[in-house]
């Protein structure tokens, strides 16, 4: 109720509180909450404002979308590739497709660029300073505000082994033959000394990497059909490459399967074939994707299990901060934001009961739905640093995420109702 009250008389005017925030940047990354209802915009360190100011954000017809972004480049000089070389100074990219924060000289308390937003000049040249490529902006609908997270099991960082080599990787490796002998037992190698209980190690990545960003998503149509894919190769039905391509291969695969199991021949992936090849290789059907991109580039990806498929996860953004592997802590702040999803678009996933980003704990809950292999978490693990993210959501994020991006999670409002 405090930071509330504190935002809402700070957006009288462009306000800082103090420098003290900044000379923690490295450690605590800042989060920037953008809002289109009270054209407005939040920096925060975790939970804690850091500054406010009044924005302009997209007209009608230009709107400005909504959804979790990060920062892909800053240019103190820029200018409009779009619009008749408008100037954007300082200016921090959002998308490819156009979309970025910059300064202005005409920025109104109402809607009125052409998509991005604008922000008063002293405003626009103090944010510059202090954020970096990487960091995070949340557009909303509604004004939405992160809270911490403390018991919701999320990844909390760990000590990587000696040489960069992963306990988990010891399962991609060949396994001692039953017929050897061991005379000895076997000693694993743990660590260094870690730091007496109390002690204030401070975190940093190995080689300075930038932070991991997760995301966790309904599994796609291309994600299914690799899945397929890699069943009937293991069945002998397919020998093309597991590429989630409908290609002539892939029908053909699937037609062979349903002849031999009493199913109409016609070479799609439908229901009916997805059942019968799930039973068959006794594997649960195909629901999450869970995805990792470091320095806006794909590192892994791979399937997991979400929990009660039928109710939506919603869209959800937790981001990591005071990363600490030595002692494994690390604070989380997470907020949920409004998703629309469509009548069409809810049949096609397999949704009958839609997200409520107002409930309590709706982003705890949403990752307590999703079950992840032990070896891919302590995977995770190991990568996380001050800045980590992960995003939730039920649609995905083909449409802006691409070469050079971060996760790019676009939604879409709810429907206006009346009063």
């Amino acid at each position: 109720m405090l930071t509330r009250l504190a935002v809402s008389l700070a957006l009288t005017a462009s306000t800082f509180f103090g420098t003290a925030a900044l000379a923690a940047e490295d450690l605590s990354p800042l989060q920037i909450f953008v809002s289109k209802d009270s054209q407005s915009l939040v920096v925060y360190e975790g939970d804690r404002v850091i500054a406010t100011s009044n924005v302009s954000t997209g007209r009608k017809g230009y709107a400005t979308p909504s959804g979790i972004f990060s920062i892909m480049e800053k240019k103190k000089t820029h200018f409009s590739n779009i619009y008749d070389n408008a100037p954007m100074p300082f200016m921090q990219r959002l998308t490819w497709s156009g979309i970025a924060l910059h300064e202005s000289k005409d920025v109104p308390r109402y809607p009125a660029s052409h998509g991005c937003v604008r922000m008063p000049s002293k405003f626009a040249k103090q944010l510059f300073s202090m954020t970096k490529r990487g960091y995070h902006v949340v557009i909303s609908d509604r004004e939405v505000t992160p809270h911490a997270v403390a018991d919701a099991d999320l990844f909390m960082p760990r000590m990587a082994a000696p040489a960069a080599d992963l306990l988990s990787d010891a399962t991609l490796r060949p396994a001692v033959e039953a017929s050897a002998k061991i005379d000895k037992p076997v000693e694993v190698a743990m660590g260094e000394t870690l730091p007496k209980l109390g002690a204030e190690a401070v975190a940093v990545l190995p080689k300075n990497e930038p932070p991991v960003k997760i995301l966790i998503a309904r599994a796609t149509e291309r994600q299914k059909m690799m899945d397929a894919q890699a069943m009937l190769a293991r069945l002998g039905y397919y020998d093309g490459p597991i590429d989630g391509s409908i290609g002539t291969k892939s029908r053909e695969a699937i037609k062979a399967y349903q002849e031999i199991h009493s199913q109409k021949p016609t070479g799609a992936m439908d229901e009916a074939f997805l059942a019968s090849i799930h039973k068959v290789m006794n594997k649960k059907p195909l629901t999450g994707w869970l995805s990792v991109r470091r320095n806006f580039k794909p590192v892994f990806d791979m399937p997991v299990d979400i929990a009660n498929p039928e109710v939506a996860l919603g869209t959800h953004f937790f981001s990591a901060i005071r990363v600490n592997p030595a002692q494994n802590k690390a604070d989380w702040f997470a907020v949920s934001i409004d998703n629309n999803i469509n009548a069409k678009a809810m049949q096609r996933l397999g949704i009958t009961v839609a997200a409520d980003a107002t409930a309590p704990r709706a982003a705890e809950d949403a990752f307590k739905r999703v079950t992840i292999p032990s070896d891919i978490r302590a995977r995770i693990e190991t990568m996380l640093g001050s800045g980590s993210s992960l995003t939730i959501t039920d649609t995905g994020t083909e449409s802006e995420t691409g070469q050079g991006t971060d996760f790019i999670t676009v939604t879409k409002p709810l429907p206006k109702t009346d009063g």
